[in-house]
């Protein structure tokens, strides 16, 4: 068994999650590679008392990110921090020659994701990748299947979309996500947007022009002191993109949303992907329910339903017919951050966590955005 030494950078809620994973690694039956967290770096030391109770291999806890990559045990990274921290926090990381897995979206702005990737282009021996954790859900590898085999025959259209009601409440204080100097002018688009564009990427699709429509919603919350902040983030997003399979020069429709403010939904990721053959679709509010229609010439199009259990691109020690959650999704995708690091390649396509040019396609994607809203046209990527 491989162990990999990992620092975190940014320790708050997605760290603990992280954390958590690494913890009860031994639920993953087959792998062969495992992370150790050895250091941890936050400016709230508060935060520190959970890892240390939970955490005694820990050694190392800083608010000075520069102490943690000194640290000659620290082989690799995993940094949370705010989008404006981007540019210097990863291109400190890989400069250092420490592996790093992101957070999206992998800088504040197009700029700051370039001068990242330049770093990382200089430093080739450095793993470097960026998280989204929707494609690690069972259905959603069974997706990715159906779609690698070209079941799916000519793509009519393809919807993809996170919505959640973080913002619902509007006497919700503002916090740096509603800040645009520091969340970004993306808004939610670099918030969210990965995971709505993860898949389609992954598919090897391209984005060819975007049609925009931002909505800033609700447009001061209180300020924590007494008096109203402006928020200057959009709250919501959608896009409309016509796409382009390369493999088979095919052109189709693809439907992106991104919302901050979505009724009835809590946390919603979801997948529609129409073809001539067949259909699939998938969302998060069943996480069991995979929904797949199989269109024979003159006959009934019926959608079968298949319930999804552990069936997970890395084998668990739970059984097969028990449910899917989120921390599950973390955890497998950490699984094949690590499997690709040790291996030098995914397990499977769909097992792969978001590569640079990924994240370099949705810079360009979500910036032409802000072009298309602020000109109300469809812009050429």
């Amino acid at each position: 068994m491989k162990t990999v030494r990992f620092g975190i950078i940014g320790a708050g809620l997605m760290g603990r999650e992280f954390a958590s994973a690494a913890a009860r690694w031994c639920q993953l039956s087959k792998i062969d590679v495992k992370p150790q967290l050895v250091a941890i770096c936050d400016k709230n030391p508060a935060i520190y008392d959970w890892y240390k109770q939970n955490f005694p291999d820990i050694k190392l806890y800083t608010d000075d990110h520069h102490k943690l990559l000194d640290c000659a045990e620290v082989e690799a990274v995993y940094a949370a921090v705010p989008h404006n921290l981007h540019q210097a926090v990863y291109g400190d990381i890989i400069s250092a020659g420490k592996h790093l897995m992101g957070e999206k979206p992998f800088g504040i702005d197009l700029a700051a994701n370039t001068a990242i990737l330049d770093i990382a282009r200089a430093n080739p021996r450095v793993f470097v990748r960026c998280s989204s954790q929707m494609p690690f859900y069972p259905a959603v590898q069974k997706v990715g299947q159906i779609i690698e085999s070209g079941q799916l025959g000519q793509i009519i259209e393809v919807e993809t979309g996170f919505l959640h009601s973080s913002d619902m409440d509007v006497t919700k204080p503002i916090n740096w996500k509603r800040m645009i100097e520091i969340n970004g002018e993306y808004g939610v688009l670099g918030d969210l947007g990965m995971h709505a564009c993860h898949v389609p990427f992954r598919a090897g699709w391209r984005p060819r022009n975007v049609r925009a429509v931002l909505s800033d919603i609700v447009k001061t919350r209180p300020d924590g002191k007494g008096g109203m902040a402006p928020c200057k983030t959009w709250d919501n997003g959608i896009l409309l993109c016509e796409m382009e399979d390369p493999a088979t020069e095919q052109i189709f429709p693809w439907t992106f949303k991104s919302f901050r403010i979505a009724p009835g939904e809590k946390n919603t990721w979801y997948v529609r992907v129409y073809g001539t053959k067949t259909s699939v679709r998938f969302t998060t509010k069943n996480p069991k329910l995979l929904e797949i229609m199989v269109y024979k010439q003159g006959e009934e199009q019926v959608w079968q339903q298949i319930d999804m259990g552990m069936d997970t691109a890395f084998a668990s020690i739970t059984g097969g017919i028990f449910e899917f959650g989120f921390s599950d999704a973390v955890q497998q995708m950490w699984a094949g951050f690590l499997y690709e690091l040790h291996h030098g390649k995914p397990i499977t396509p769909f097992a792969g966590c978001v590569k640079l040019e990924e994240a370099a396609m949705s810079h360009r994607l979500f910036t032409a955005a802000l072009k298309s809203q602020r000109e109300n046209s469809v812009v050429t990527l």
